[in-house]
């Protein structure tokens, strides 16, 4: 099998994983108030879906980076992959569940949050085995840099272990987000037939205080 074949199963896999993230936006229309009343009461179904839109779409893109310096395809990186797109269909039930439970507060928002970040810190995980996987000989079309690959190395541990501090506070929702480039996945650039140092992307920065203030 070739990388394309690879990449166009797991881009089908993410299409639809963010396509379902919208079917939960939905108010209950005319009759239950007023409209900004409506769209008020159902903030955490609004903000969960940006969050998680964009986390999706970060992985998608960074999912592409990775794969595209790929040079040889085998039946473990196919297995990786498919336990990390495990975790990707999961973001849609793990958004609709701490959205619905978040505004109630106590030991079910707990619940629901430390599920969402479960579910983020298994795609992490499996990211970062893809990438531990590209690191032999062989398997990229440029070999890492030995302290791109350390950075990476030491970023996905930070980004691991902050994830299991917020599950078990269940602060995940927003504390997850805070890990910013420990949870990024290595972006490469090809440029000119080369491929550049390794460098993390941090495109949920932006995200963060937006959020924070939701929440």
């Amino acid at each position: 099998m070739t990388s394309a074949r690879l990449e166009a199963f797991s881009d089908g896999v993410f299409a639809v994983a963010i396509t379902l993230l919208a079917l939960d936006l939905a108010v209950a229309g005319p009759g239950h108030g007023s409209l900004a009343h409506q769209l008020a009461d159902h903030w955490p179904s609004f903000v969960a879906y940006v969050v998680s839109f964009f986390v999706v779409g970060i992985t998608w893109v960074n999912h592409h980076a990775l794969v595209d310096t790929f040079v040889k395809v085998d039946r473990k990186l196919l297995f990786l992959n498919l336990v990390l797109l495990l975790f990707v269909v999961a973001i849609p039930f793990a958004t609709s569940t701490m959205a619905t439970y978040l505004r109630g507060g106590g030991d079910d928002a707990h619940l629901a949050t430390a599920l969402y970040g479960v579910v983020l810190e298994g795609m992490g995980v499996s990211f970062a085995a893809i990438f531990v996987w590209s690191l032999r000989r062989g398997r990229r079309a440029v070999p890492l840099p030995e302290d791109a690959v350390r950075t990476a190395v030491l970023r996905f541990g930070v980004g691991s272990i902050a994830y299991l501090v917020a599950i078990g506070s269940g602060n995940v929702f927003v504390a997850g987000l805070h890990t910013r480039g420990a949870r990024g996945v290595l972006h490469v650039r090809a440029d000119a037939g080369d491929v550049s140092r390794g460098t993390f992307d941090d495109p949920v920065t932006t995200l963060d205080d937006r959020v924070e203030g939701a929440c």
